[in-house]
């Protein structure tokens, strides 16, 4: 008996491969009709004997081709048609606000890599050559479906060649939509004094000279420009960090492959398995002692960002030419990533020796995701090309919401059914410059997921720019803004990946976070479910002489910490702290405390990791966000199972932690002269050993043992595994983040959630 069914299957199913593996897996089973790419994915209409057809579909799901991901089959029986032969046919938009989900930028393949390298192969050295299971996505398309039109290679007519492989449903690039070689696809160029130099045969070899003679490059990227130079030369390396104005924040590098990286870094099992990932994303490493790398690359730090090549065009600028590439983000301090020839042109020229540009366009701008392994699984910093447009899958639906994020790390967020598309990172909202590019973005997210959001969410803080720019769409489209608390928003942020609808213990560490009461949080436990939340512990207040400043300068905040316990006779006490501070800046400090001028209350565990590095002499100014905390934790040895006292205590309905006798403690470290790894570890397992004391409490009253973990301090390796250890032996659920940074870059992603779910009481 024969039948017919239109199928539609959801998921990342174009520009994978998906309608020739169809094309082929039907001529298994004898059957007839169709397939296209529309806007709700890849769609069928088959007819054949019933056990075929049932066959064919369970094919389907078992022979997937190797980036194709299914989500969701929709399967409905017609009446026969009589179809003759099957076929491929245009793809097509059948409903205005449908929508399909869309592959990340894959790094090139072994097939793509090895004809790279073949001198016999029509596409040897060509920097652009891709295949079906290879090379850009994202970047690139314009809108759904992923067809070429709808891409930056609608420009590039195939030459006959590449025609034939494209129309060849036996070939890899069948319907590869960036299919090109050197006759008729994009090519590169060498820039140098703003002029294209014409007169040299290979641009990318001319390169390597220039960069082995230790030039700075301006080197076009998959999702933007890289900044490089030789990782091993201390000249250049020194160069860079003046004209790039970055005085210690470490430098991303790259090289050829996993025996290159272990010459200078230390690699384990789940790393490699990170490194080699066609993601491609740069992983975090512990340095190997006496390496060749410029101790200049990552200063003050034992560890590396270092990634493998990802673009044909990388593997020839480093095959047998260099032990490692700085290969770090190409913008000016505190603006996105560049991703525009002529802006590179501009804006990189006081940088940059030469320029190596090809002219195919970045549509969607996207940095590179930066991870680190923290209790054997990805932890990210930094989620962006190879990772975006994933979107997370909830196991409930939410109204349709744009949610816009904070302030550091920001990335905005759209809700559609039971997704969640999280944008790539676009930068710390502070100038101009990066809100553009987070409305650029907005509007490209938003045609190419058909979305029409009703809510906007954003963060409680009422000076941000996305807090304002949320008010500001608000009034201007008459649509519902919701404010999110911001560590609210980081609890279920996690609870959100992890697919948890029910009340956890939040316990969310961070450096700053607009609090109900107009104070810092920064140290918060939360009573969570999604529509909800309740603080009932926290660390606790002290003055952050200076606001802003005192980030910036980790002393203030110690001095705070000790000005509170020891009063005038704190500069009588014979530390080394004392000793490198200046006698009048320190009297500024204690008039601003006793006057409480510009010294708001914080409650902020990235403060207290500030304190404690100045205080114990590892860091009292920094350069970057974070510098003290992680150089702090780079200190810790382990083995190390003493801590410091701490006393917690009730006030009113909430818990507070009082690290004072932390302080008082160190101060007799310091003068017994314990060495400041010892006072690191000691540190590190207080804080972990408080936050169990705390949790526990908190069950008993509750009943509650679920515990969410969310905000920037949990990038510490050390402190991280500590405390998902101590909680794990007590009996706890301990929940992490994965998919999603635990850092701010992921608090839209709460703030959609929590906008999204019904009777959420959080409106203005």
């Amino acid at each position: 008996m024969k039948i017919r069914k239109n199928i539609i299957i959801k998921g990342i199913v174009q520009g994978v491969g998906f309608r020739p593996f169809i094309h082929k897996l039907v001529q298994n089973y004898h059957l007839s009709g169709w397939v296209l790419n529309s806007n709700q994915g890849v769609e069928m209409d088959i007819e054949g004997k019933t056990e075929e057809l049932n066959n064919f579909i369970s094919g389907i799901k078992k022979k997937l081709p190797p980036l194709a991901r299914i989500e969701k089959i929709d399967i409905n029986q017609l009446p026969l048609r009589g179809y003759k032969g099957f076929y491929i046919k245009k793809s097509m938009i059948k409903e205005e606000d449908g929508f399909v989900l869309v592959s990340p930028d894959i790094s090139i393949c072994k097939d793509c890599l090895q004809e790279l390298f073949d001198p016999h192969n029509r596409r040897f050295r060509y920097p652009f050559i891709n295949c079906t299971n290879c090379g850009p996505r994202f970047t690139i398309i314009k809108d759904i479906p992923y067809d070429r039109e709808n891409t930056t290679m609608s420009s590039f007519k195939m030459c006959p060649q590449c025609q034939s492989e494209y129309e060849n449903i036996e070939n890899r690039r069948y319907h590869a939509q960036p299919n090109a070689c050197s006759d008729c696809g994009p090519r590169v160029f060498l820039y140098q004094n703003k002029k294209k130099l014409e007169d040299i045969d290979d641009p990318i070899k001319e390169a390597v000279k220039l960069l082995k003679k230790g030039e700075i490059g301006a080197i076009k990227g998959l999702g933007g420009f890289h900044l490089a130079c030789d990782a091993t030369n201390n000249k250049a390396v020194a160069k860079l960090r003046r004209l790039k104005n970055r005085e210690t924040k470490p430098f991303a590098l790259m090289s050829f492959d996993l025996e290159k990286i272990n010459q200078y870094c230390e690699v384990k099992k789940k790393e490699e398995e990170c490194l080699i990932n066609h993601s491609r994303p740069i992983v975090l490493l512990k340095k190997k002692k006496n390496n060749l790398i410029s101790p200049l690359v990552a200063p003050n730090n034992n560890c590396l960002g270092v990634m493998l090549p990802y673009t044909p065009l990388h593997y020839l600028l480093l095959k047998d030419n260099f032990t490692a590439l700085i290969m770090t983000s190409g913008n000016i301090a505190n603006q996105p990533i560049i991703g525009d020839n002529q802006e590179a042109l501009e804006k990189l020229d006081r940088i940059a020796d030469f320029f190596l540009l090809y002219n195919r366009d970045i549509f969607n701008r996207c940095d590179d995701s930066v991870l680190k392994i923290i209790n054997n699984d990805n932890v990210f910093f930094r989620r962006a090309r190879g990772y975006v447009p994933h979107p997370i899958i909830l196991d409930f639906k939410l109204k349709e919401v744009l949610a816009l994020g904070g302030e550091l790390k920001n990335t905005v967020s759209f809700s559609r059914e039971n997704y969640v598309f999280l944008s790539q990172y676009l930068g710390d909202l502070k100038n101009l410059e990066t809100l553009n590019f987070l409305k650029k973005s907005m509007l490209s997210w938003k045609k190419m997921f058909r979305t029409n959001p009703e809510i906007i969410a954003c963060d409680l803080h009422p000076d941000y720019l996305s807090t304002k720019y949320a008010e500001e769409i608000g009034v201007k489209r008459k649509l519902k803004v919701i404010k999110v608390q911001h560590h609210y928003a980081h609890i279920v942020s996690c609870m959100a990946e992890n697919n948890i609808q029910e009340r956890v213990i939040g316990v969310a560490y961070d450096g700053t976070g607009y609090g109900d009461d107009g104070n810092i949080w920064g140290g918060e436990f939360l009573l969570c479910d999604l529509k909800e939340y309740l603080r009932v512990g926290h660390l606790k207040y002290y003055p952050l002489p200076g606001g802003d400043k005192a980030i910036m300068e980790p002393w203030r905040m110690a001095y705070s910490y000790l000005y509170s316990i020891f009063g005038s006779k704190v500069k009588t006490l014979a530390t080394d702290f004392n000793r490198r501070m200046d006698y009048n800046k320190l009297s500024i400090i204690e008039k601003m405390l006793d006057k409480n001028i510009n010294s708001p209350l914080t409650s902020s565990c990235g403060r207290l990791f500030d304190a404690a590095a100045s205080l114990i002499g590892i860091r009292d100014e920094i350069s970057y966000e974070g510098e003290a905390a992680m150089e702090l934790e780079s200190f810790c040895v382990s083995g190390i199972k003493e801590r410091y006292k701490f006393r917690i205590y009730k006030e009113g309905e909430e818990f507070i932690i009082d690290p004072q006798e932390v302080f008082i403690d160190i101060i007799k470290d310091l003068k017994e002269g314990i060495d400041k790894k010892v006072m690191a570890a000691k540190f590190h397992n207080t804080v972990a050993e408080f936050t169990l004391n705390l949790c526990g409490k908190i069950r008993e009253n509750t009943g509650i043992n679920k515990i969410a973990l969310s905000g920037g301090v949990f990038q510490n390796h050390y402190l991280t595994e500590k405390i998902i250890s101590l909680l794990e032996k007590n009996d706890f659920r301990v929940y992490t983040q994965r998919k999603v940074p635990p850092n701010d870059g992921g608090i839209s992603l709460g703030q959609a959630v929590v906008a999204g779910s019904e009777e959420s009481v959080y409106s203005i």
